[in-house]
């Protein structure tokens, strides 16, 4: 039977408003603390745990591992659910976000593994190129601080905007210098922006939710991060002290393995590209 559940974002919203972030001494621990028990990853549908069901399915059991696979839509949950051990493992995220993550909520989520990068993109269903923008078009791009800022300087680093000079992980549209277009942005959570290319210009897109709009990063995309020195690669993270699991051990060498690097490539043909 699929090990893998789907749960909703309202749902699980509402139920790590009730656990809190110090949750403790329940059953739903068990995912983090009992080592004998089957591993549960929180992860986003695609590509994550597409490859996590790969390592499950043909590489787990082989090397006596019993992985569980979660579905989250959302980019908050998995790591309240690590952090109050609901899960014992998450993999979605990159660096930049986890560490924004942990000094605003106080969590304790540290990365053990990186698998691969998915490569940010502009998107549009309006125009063919990203010079073909008209003067006050509007972009969406995503309203989280950190994926904000990456969208930014992605456009930056076509030519398209000029950020100011030292603009880091924070920055927002009011850090931008030079406009020459006008563009007006659009602030929308992450998963809303591939959804919102009927309503605006042009949209910024996470490659994972670029993915599952059936949006090809490699082909479509007018303009597509490098993956050179990219500080964006996402990892396999657990709560702090969950390192030396054994089962969070094995899982990483799995994720790490030529099987999986041959997975990825035939997968998504460039749209995600192995970071080990």
């Amino acid at each position: 039977m699929r090990n893998t559940a789907k749960i909703t974002t309202a749902v699980l919203a509402a139920g790590a408003l009730t656990l809190g972030l110090t949750a403790c001494g329940s059953d739903k621990d068990s995912g983090a603390s009992d080592t004998s028990g089957p591993l549960v990853v929180a992860a986003s549908p695609t590509p994550h745990a597409e490859i996590l069901t790969y390592v499950r399915d043909n590489l787990g059991k082989r090397a006596g591992l019993d992985l569980e696979v979660k579905e989250f839509t959302d980019y908050v949950t998995p790591n309240t659910a690590t952090e109050d051990g609901s899960v014992g493992a998450n993999f979605f995220q990159n660096q930049p976000y986890l560490d924004d993550f942990n000094k605003k909520n106080g969590t304790h989520i540290v990365p053990v593994v990186t698998v691969h990068l998915e490569p940010l993109g502009l998107y549009s269903h309006k125009v063919k190129s990203a010079d073909a923008l008209k003067s006050g078009a509007t972009v969406a791009v995503p309203n989280d601080s950190v994926n904000e800022a990456r969208a930014l300087k992605l456009l930056d680093a076509n030519g398209i905007i000029t950020l100011k000079d030292g603009a880091g992980n924070e920055a927002t549209p009011s850090d931008i210098v030079k406009n020459p277009k006008n563009l007006r942005f659009k602030e929308l959570e992450a998963a809303q922006t591939p959804r919102s290319l009927d309503d605006v210009d042009a949209a910024v897109v996470n490659g994972n939710y670029a993915i599952e709009a059936d949006l090809s990063p490699a082909q479509d995309a007018l303009v597509l991060e490098s993956a050179k020195d990219n500080p964006y690669g996402n990892f396999l993270a657990v709560k702090d002290g969950s390192e030396t699991d054994p089962r969070v051990k094995k899982l990483a060498e799995l994720l790490t393995s030529a099987e999986v690097r041959k997975f990825i490539e035939d997968t998504y043909d460039g749209s995600v590209i192995p970071s080990f």
